[in-house]
């Protein structure tokens, strides 16, 4: 269930350059699960289209979302301008989300793809390892990543901070397995998780992200290439914000 309303921002935050946590009251945390989204619209009636940023953490009975995201234009640079008190128009939960299946797990995130992956971890009833990539040793949401997961490992591109090099390569150097897989990232990212976790026979989940116009399936321009058929387009296409973002890796091209 999907709700349009008008949410209050309960606190903002700078984790790190250019990285921003936002807390909203907002119904649609009693519906949110890990993996899916929020529309958040801008307040500046020259910006039609709404802004599709990830959830982080769910709570429910305290009635609040949390999002995490990074400034990379306009719309994102109005929101890190906003103060606790502030309203905003947002509609969600969107998408579908990770599936809990209850094995142990590895979750992989990269980047602003590590976000999402902390109320998976916090969710998930086996054992969690957290696998998380970033540029350089400004490793943010760390700490709730040590507190949700049973292990962390971290990688860094310039190897100020655990492994040196990218989070395949530090699943690669301790030979993880599990029984499921889920990752978020860029696609690159993804790409290398998808092709570990195939030569490790395990189940993996990625969550896809595209340029987003809609979010809810209408308008076709985040499709991503599928290895079926879609049902509602008949071509080897996917909505990432409708069928997705979750998809198995072996139901899209990466």
């Amino acid at each position: 269930m999907k709700v349009k309303e008008t949410a209050e921002i309960i606190s903002i935050e700078n984790l790190a350059e250019g990285i921003y946590s936002m807390h909203l009251s907002t119904k649609a945390s009693e519906y949110a699960l890990p993996g899916q989204f929020i529309n958040i619209f801008s307040n500046d009636g020259s910006k039609l289209l709404p802004r599709p940023i990830s959830i982080c953490e769910i709570d429910k009975n305290g009635g609040t979302l949390r999002v995490v995201y990074r400034v990379v234009g306009k719309g994102t640079a109005e929101f890190s301008k906003l103060q606790a008190g502030d309203t905003v128009e947002v509609m969600g939960p969107l998408g579908n989300g990770f599936p809990l299946e209850e094995q142990d797990a590895i979750v992989v995130g990269g980047g602003i793809g590590v976000p999402p992956m902390l109320e998976l971890a916090k969710q998930l009833k086996g054992k969690v390892t957290a696998v998380l990539g970033y540029r350089t040793d400004d490793l943010f949401l760390a700490d709730n990543f040590i507190d949700a997961a049973d292990e962390v490992i971290f990688a860094t591109d310039d190897g100020t901070a655990g492994i040196h090099g990218t989070v395949v390569d530090a699943m690669k150097e301790k030979d993880l397995s599990a029984g499921v897989i889920y990752a978020c990232g860029p696609k690159p990212m993804l790409r290398g998780v998808a092709e570990y976790a195939a030569t490790k026979g395990i189940k993996c989940y990625v969550s896809m992200e595209e340029r987003m116009a809609c979010g809810v399936g209408a308008c076709l321009g985040c499709v991503c290439q599928s290895t079926e058929l879609d049902d509602h387009s008949h071509v080897n296409n996917k909505r990432v914000c409708k069928d997705g973002p979750v998809f198995l890796s072996t139901e899209v091209v990466l």
